[in-house]
C-alpha cells in the first residue's frame, strides 16, 4: 500500500475529472485549496487545535466527494489524532500528518 508521502510533488488528480457534470465543481474545489492550506498552516503555526480540527473535518467530508480520497483519508487521520490528543496537545506532535495534508492540498488538481 502506498501512502500520500510516496508521491510527493506529483499532481493529485481528481477521479471525477472526466465527469462533465462534476468538472466545474472540482475546479472550484481545487481553486479553494490555497485558502485551505493557509488555514491549516495558520492554525498549526498558532497551535490552534480547534481551527485545525475544523479544517481537517471539512476536508475529510469534502475530499472524496470531489474525487480526492487521499485528502479525505489524511484529513480524517489528522482529525482523529487531534481528538485523541486532548486539549494540551501541541501541533508539533502532529506535524507529519499536518504536512501530509498540506502537501495533498497543494498537489490537488483536476
Amino acid at each position: 500500500m502506498t501512502s500520500p508521502q510516496d508521491n510527493l510533488g506529483t499532481p493529485l488528480r481528481s477521479t471525477l475529472a472526466s465527469d462533465p457534470d462534476m468538472v466545474e465543481l472540482v475546479e472550484f474545489f481545487v481553486e479553494e485549496m490555497a485558502d485551505r492550506v493557509q488555514a491549516i498552516s495558520g492554525a498549526a503555526d498558532t497551535n490552534d487545535l480547534g481551527q485545525l480540527r475544523t479544517v481537517a473535518h471539512q476536508l475529510k467530508g469534502a475530499g472524496a466527494g470531489y474525487g480526492f480520497a487521499p485528502i479525505t483519508e489524511t484529513a480524517g487521520a489528522l482529525e482523529r489524532l487531534i481528538d485523541e490528543s486532548g486539549p494540551a496537545a501541541e501541533v508539533e506532535s502532529m506535524r507529519e500528518q499536518v504536512d501530509a495534508l498540506i502537501d495533498l492540498c497543494r498537489r490537488a488538481t483536476v
